[in-house]
């Protein structure tokens, strides 16, 4: 009990303390020029801070709902503390914003850019990462499922995926844009490169999953192959599918984006971020890469809540 009231009472003096200091280093006469007091009260925070995360993690409760916020807090204050020491250094220390900027202002930078970085979205995530991710997983699982029917096929397509899973972006990205254009088609199939292989790969191995058990059962059933894969190969074959879909949801946003810097119309994320960086304006750069980088999140917890709705009777979801 007594380390559960240490984690209550320290928590909410590091969040005080760190507004605290999120006050001073913008104060004109700290920006720029923090003394080693100033330092000092960082680097206690800092202590303070990890005693109180560490004391929370630890904490012993009984409430479901408790412990489930518990568990949510953690993680989103050890990341909003990471955030804290990056605007102090950034501001106190007076780095040049071409640099490194504040988070403060890549977040006025987003707010106030919002109508560019929506049409980039669109362009990038919506019309090259989801038709190209779509496309290229679909394609990917029915060749699996031809190539499990037919030996010889998977005995030729496995060495092949591997081989081109090992092929960098930077090469293939030319080539598409060459192939099918400026816009997002060709994107969309450096996309279908980059998760067809991953897909294939994970599924043939999911149906080669099966215990000669459970096979031996349903042979007993005089089932053929395809009730077989319906009712038996396909159900276990899932969490290896589902792993090649989350692979390939991040896969899919960074082949996009590196397509784009290889020729694009003036509009995506990746055209935006070569551009800025022409520029010198590495705000925006971060504010794009921020909007990457919560797409690819949404995108990628999206695919593991279908996941965990779909293979729920999966060893790993047991408590």
């Amino acid at each position: 009990m007594s380390a559960n009231r240490h984690a209550l009472i320290l928590t909410p003096l590091a969040i005080l303390g760190c507004l605290y200091a999120l006050y001073l280093v913008h104060r004109p006469d700290v920006a720029g020029q923090a003394g080693l007091a100033f330092w000092a009260f960082i680097v206690v925070l800092w202590l303070l801070t990890g005693f109180a995360i560490s004391g929370l993690s630890h904490l012993k409760l009984k409430q479901p709902v408790a412990r489930r916020a518990i568990g949510l807090a953690v993680p989103v204050l050890f990341g909003a503390f990471l955030f804290f020491l990056w605007e102090v250094i950034v501001i106190g220390a007076g780095v040049p914003s071409v640099l490194m900027p504040a988070p403060s202002a890549i977040a006025a930078k987003f707010s106030a850019s919002l109508p560019l970085l929506r049409d980039d979205f669109f362009q990038t995530f919506v019309k090259s990462v989801l038709s190209g991710y779509a496309m290229g997983c679909l394609s990917g699982f029915l060749v699996a499922i031809i190539a499990d029917r037919v030996p010889f096929l998977r005995r030729g397509l496995l060495p092949l995926g591997n081989f081109v899973s090992a092929l960098p972006v930077i090469g293939i990205a030319p080539i598409m844009v060459m192939w099918f254009g400026f816009d997002w088609p060709s994107k969309a199939a450096v996309v279908v490169v980059m998760t067809f292989f991953p897909m294939l790969v994970n599924t043939v191995t999911g149906l080669a999953a099966v215990g000669k058990l459970e096979r031996d059962l349903m042979h007993s059933y005089a089932a053929g192959y395809w009730r077989s894969l319906l009712k038996l190969r396909l159900p276990v074959a899932l969490p290896f599918i589902f792993n090649a879909l989350k692979i390939n949801s991040t896969l899919a946003l960074i082949g996009a984006i590196v397509a784009e810097f290889f020729g694009t119309p003036i509009v995506g994320m990746g055209f935006r971020i070569s551009i800025e960086v022409a520029r010198m304006s590495l705000d925006m750069v971060w504010a794009e890469i921020a909007l990457a980088a919560i797409a690819g999140s949404a995108f990628y917890g999206l695919v593991a809540l279908i996941e965990r709705g779909a293979t729920f009777w999966h060893p790993s979801y047991r408590t």
